[in-house]
């Protein structure tokens, strides 16, 4: 996982910063944000390039990041001049406890090995009252086909963003409601986002963002992606 972000690095903010891209990002940036207090102090998990940190600053607050990949956190650094990003692992963060008041992560959860080690370091580092927003890849009848393309696309060396033989899990919104409740978190909150993916052609894009509206109404179990958020006690 490291070595492949780290050979991506260069081209990460190409694949988010077109106009498929950005509206992709936005719609779950978008989501995140809605579940999380404004202005405060953010921990970004998986921060990547610093994408969802800028956005979460120019709303007012304050941001930190830590990501896998020492090459992300180096584009973070030089190309999108973010101060306050680390390289290491969510199982073990490197802060003190009740740091934060906001801790995120976009579609990096799939990938980690321990999540319920991530989310109860994220509970200890969150200040009493202090909300978590974590969106990840979903199960459905589309996503289940996923890790086979993936793996034959590791074996001819597509560069994608992503494609690889990670052992990445998708998860329903019962697993997430259950972690999350494991991990000491109150007030969780479980919905689906993302029917045009980042991976269709712009035609088939837009196609598909006209439907998301009526998707994620409707039948959210059509949808990509899983957004699920959680309060720590005060």
């Amino acid at each position: 996982m490291r070595e492949h972000y780290d050979g991506v690095a260069e081209i990460y903010d190409r694949r988010y910063g077109g106009e498929v891209g950005d509206r992709y990002h936005g719609h779950i940036r978008d989501h995140v944000m809605r579940c999380l207090p404004k202005g405060g102090d953010l921990l970004d998990l998986g921060c990547g390039t610093g994408l969802f940190m800028a956005h979460y600053m120019a709303e007012g607050g304050r941001a930190v990041g830590l990501d896998l990949s020492p090459e992300m956190v180096r584009a973070a650094r030089l190309a999108n001049g973010m101060e306050h990003v680390v390289a290491g692992t969510a199982d073990r963060l490197p802060f003190q406890e009740a740091s934060f008041d906001a801790v995120s992560s976009i579609l990096a959860f799939s990938y980690v090995p321990n999540p319920d080690v991530m989310l109860r370091e994220i509970h200890r580092v969150l200040r009493p009252g202090g909300r978590v927003a974590i969106c990840t890849l979903g199960h459905n009848l589309f996503t289940a086909a996923l890790p086979l393309v993936y793996r034959l696309g590791e074996r001819v060396h597509w560069r994608r963003i992503g494609v690889g033989d990670f052992g990445e899990h998708y998860y329903t919104g019962k697993e997430m409601e259950e972690l999350f409740a494991s991990a000491g978190f109150v007030d969780v909150r479980v919905n689906r986002c993302s029917f045009a993916h980042v991976n269709l052609s712009k035609p088939f894009f837009d196609l598909a963002r006209r439907a998301e509206p009526f998707v994620e109404r409707r039948c959210p179990y059509l949808a990509f992606n899983v957004c699920a958020s959680g309060t720590k006690q005060k």
